[in-house]
């Protein structure tokens, strides 16, 4: 599996690339994780409804392809696209989707925080408020998009959406629950738990 550590980088260019990366591979083609960070930028999903963006704060939306509500993207936050092909990898997508939430969730237990999935809203909380966001997009059984978690972000643009489509969702971040703030730190502790995919 190649690794790609981009940086803080433009969320539109990035899913251009994704999207050109998952048109073009093979059978053959080896599977990739992208880590970065993005400049300040809502994300709609295709179930995104425009509601859930509750007022303009002068943040860019962009109308993505990824499943999923609205969410927000902002330094601080690490995010990692996961452009596998699970069908070759013998994973639904409910198991790969299990698989990711898991790897948050094994990474968070070594920080000695409980992480826990919600039914029905893909994702990691702690608590009652949400560290992880997940939104995927499946072509031919392959898949680009992946996960954002919460580091050590400026968390308020958060409530000018429905954070996911929940009216009033609370979120949190790592750098509140424990005494990590680094997003590289935890990238590198992140792909240690996402290699353990089958």
């Amino acid at each position: 599996m190649t690794v790609r550590r981009l940086g803080r980088v433009d969320y539109e260019s990035t899913w251009r690339a994704m999207r050109d990366f998952t048109a073009t591979r093979d059978a053959t083609t080896p599977d990739e994780i992208w880590l970065c960070e993005h400049p300040p930028v809502f994300t709609q999903g295709l179930a995104g409804k425009p509601e859930h963006l509750l007022r303009d704060i002068g943040i860019p939306v962009v109308k993505t392809d990824r499943g999923g509500q609205i969410t927000y993207h902002g330094p601080g936050q690490l995010v990692a696209y996961l452009l596998l092909d699970i069908k070759r990898r013998n994973l639904t997508v409910r198991g790969f989707v299990n698989r990711i939430e898991q790897a948050v969730i094994d990474l968070l237990a070594d920080q000695g925080i409980e992480g826990q999935r919600r039914a029905g809203a893909p994702g990691v909380y702690v608590g009652a408020a949400k560290i992880a966001a997940l939104g995927l997009k499946i072509k031919d059984g392959r898949s680009y998009h992946g996960l954002a978690l919460n580091v050590a972000m400026d968390l308020a643009p958060f409530a000018a959406i429905n954070p996911c489509g929940y009216e009033g969702l609370a979120v949190t971040q790592l750098s509140e629950l424990c005494a990590e703030s680094d997003t590289e730190t935890v990238g590198e502790q992140l792909l240690d738990h996402l290699r353990k995919l089958p």
